[in-house]
């Protein structure tokens, strides 16, 4: 039992107790707005931003550039999202003459979001794989003296990183436009963040993406519940 605890939080006794207590912080208030989001709740959005807020500081500091990317992109989109959903609550009170907090009506995955969900995906490989790139320059002090640039340096870390990364930032462009088919990312980028986040060393956070696989399962379903049973009616 002591070993499996050590070959899980081993690598913490380097760490200094703020990083630890700000990753424990961020994981708190992420679980949470996950599950707000399975609940449909518009407070998903400032929940969220408290995590994703703290993240994108430890993702810099752990030099994990297409997560800290990743994050600093939630940041953005949980705004959007929050006005996305504001008008669409707005929109929904009024019309059925309802105030609770769960009233965002859900919408499904259509042609026309295929185009810009091709865009995030080619731009941010692109964007994280010219990071990494240069990722000898940043950590020279973005001094290119003495650096080595090369594709041979990338390991299989770095593509996953790239793909989970545009999973991510998919996912989250579909969650803010209320597409139930999100949750299939987040399911998908999830699992692959399990092993990858043990693998790197961040035990908490890798437990974290365990929670968030199990919950956005479930939330798929509760989602499609929703659907089911909301009012015809369409609104943008």
């Amino acid at each position: 039992m002591a070993e499996l605890l050590n070959w899980l939080f081993g690598q913490y006794a380097d760490y200094s107790t703020i990083f630890i207590i700000l990753e424990l912080i961020a994981v708190v208030f992420g679980v949470a707005s996950v599950l707000l989001a399975s609940k449909t709740n518009i407070l998903v959005f400032p929940i969220g931003l408290v995590s994703t807020a703290i993240f994108v500081y430890l993702l810099w500091k752990w030099q994990l550039f297409g997560d800290m990317f990743i994050n600093a992109y939630y940041t953005v989109m949980s705004l959007y999202g929050w006005i996305n959903w504001s008008k669409n609550k707005k929109n929904q009170s009024v019309e059925h003459k309802q105030s609770n907090a769960n009233n965002v009506r859900i919408e499904h995955l259509t042609a026309g979001d295929i185009p810009i969900l091709s865009a995030l995906a080619a731009g941010t490989i692109a964007f994280v794989g010219l990071v990494y790139y240069f990722r000898p320059v940043i950590n020279n002090g973005f001094s290119f003296d003495g650096a080595v640039l090369g594709l041979h340096l990338f390991t299989w870390v770095d593509y996953t990183d790239m793909l989970t990364t545009a999973l991510f930032l998919m996912a989250m462009w579909l969650m803010a436009r209320r597409k139930i088919e999100h949750w299939i990312l987040w399911i998908i980028a999830d699992a692959i963040s399990v092993p990858l986040y043990f693998y790197k060393g961040f035990t908490f956070t890798a437990l974290q993406y365990v929670v968030f696989t199990l919950i956005a399962i479930w939330a798929y379903y509760e989602w499609q519940r929703r659907y089911r049973v909301q009012p015809r009616a369409a609104y943008a």
